[in-house]
């Protein structure tokens, strides 16, 4: 008989590679602008390059699945350590635009690979009881490295210039390799192991069809507005007059809050149901983000980001148990796949729809216009979350959760076609 399944057993595997691995992207996120501008780019095209890892992790999403169902989780996470690797040594030596900006795109792709096998993993894994509180711990993980890699990173710039950020993270890649081939994964409960390859992207698409066109355009405006938060306060704050110590001062606060509300995000979720969480979120979030233009010096500022955080620190790992939640059993690496496509693709989208409105009708506008979207997340959750989701609400929480143990065993929710 094996143990149980818990938080704990599954941290050395899951949540620290994680972690590691996250470390090493939190590094490089503030130097990849400044290290196109001394390669002679433009300010319009330094954001571009920025833009090229998120492009790149959209590209990724559907392969990805394909990669993981091929040769499995593990070993797609160590392919992808060992691609990303390989590019940010490119990074590292970049003599012109040209090489910085594929290997920005290949980083891109590699994140995406990494993200989704653990997420396949742990949906497989954690039992239906745990789903919440492992997914919003794994989403936890991912914040604590971003928040840590800048300050990592800081010091190598330090010691060895702008581009040792770059040594950072490819330490941090090959750190999160060796966790995964030293530390062993937990075997999934009995019966919940799920069914690799036989449906494609394009087939899972079409089969859940309705599925995506609601609970899936809830999921791009979440990633949307989730995205657009970190757009808009260093453009609040430049329009105010503060600099860049004082932004990051606000920045480093805000994150700090987002961190620490991960696991009791998923304990209400796992006991509370899902919408305990989800519309709080959203609601917090976009309403503190149409606040912003109210503010007018760095207290109020800060205080509204760190509502903001609130908002998006209780919404920790959200989106991946509700993808969790209505994967199917069979090909559940491709149905995760196309809902990160949604995901990633509303997070690329998000600084663009401020970008557009605020080039039109101005700044505030334009942040104002993207927190409206978070409270339109909220209603599209509200509508369709209980439609897809088994556990949307302490009631249905309660009842799915008795039948997936008494019936199915843990972690095998009953099987939902569209």
């Amino acid at each position: 008989m094996t143990a149980p399944v818990t938080l704990r057993s599954i941290a050395p595997s899951v949540f620290l590679p994680a972690l590691v691995f996250e470390i090493g992207n939190g590094a490089i996120a503030p130097v990849i602008a400044l290290t196109a501008l001394d390669l002679g780019a433009s300010a319009g095209t330094a954001g571009f390059m920025l833009a090229l890892l998120g492009i790149g992790q959209i590209l990724g999403d559907v392969p990805a699945a394909r990669l993981a169902d091929r040769i499995g989780d593990r070993h797609a996470m160590l392919l992808a350590a060992g691609v990303a690797l390989v590019a940010l040594v490119a990074c590292f030596l970049a003599p012109s635009l040209l090489v910085l900006g594929p290997a920005l795109l290949v980083i891109g792709a590699a994140n995406s690979t990494y993200y989704l096998a653990r997420q396949s993993y742990l949906t497989e894994v954690a039992p239906v009881t745990l789903r919440a509180r492992a997914m919003s711990t794994l989403g936890g993980s991912h914040r604590i490295g971003l928040f840590l890699g800048p300050f990592v990173g800081a010091g190598a710039i330090a010691l060895v210039g702008l581009r040792g950020a770059y040594v950072v993270a490819m330490v941090a890649v090959v750190a999160a390799a060796v966790l995964l081939v030293v530390v062993p994964d937990v075997a999934p409960p009995a019966g919940s192991r799920a069914v690799r390859g036989g449906v494609g992207a394009a087939t899972m698409l079409h089969r859940y069809r309705r599925l995506f066109a609601t609970l899936g355009l809830a999921v791009l405006a979440v990633g949307a507005v989730r995205a657009a938060r970190q757009t808009v306060l260093p453009l609040w704050a430049e329009h105010l007059g503060l600099d860049a110590g004082q932004t990051s001062l606000i920045f480093g606060i805000a994150s700090a809050v987002d961190m620490a509300l991960f696991y009791p995000s998923g304990k209400v979720m796992d006991r509370y149901g899902r919408l305990a969480i989800a519309l709080p979120s959203m609601l917090v979030l976009g309403a503190a983000m149409m606040a912003i233009p109210l503010t007018h010096g760095i207290v109020t500022l800060t205080l509204v980001a760190m509502i903001m955080s609130f908002g998006n620190g209780i919404g920790s790992g959200i989106m991946m148990t509700l993808g969790a939640d209505v994967a199917p059993a069979d090909s559940r690496a491709r149905f995760l796949s196309v809902w990160r496509l949604f995901s990633d693709s509303g997070n690329a989208a998000g600084p663009v729809v401020v970008s557009v409105v605020a080039l039109s009708a101005g700044l505030g506008a334009g942040i104002v216009a993207i927190g409206s979207v978070g409270l339109l997340a909220a209603a599209l959750l509200g509508v369709w979350v209980p439609r897809w989701s088994p556990f949307a609400t302490p009631r249905s929480t309660r009842a799915h959760r008795d039948e997936g143990i008494t019936r199915e065993g843990p972690g095998r929710p009953p099987d939902r076609r569209a």
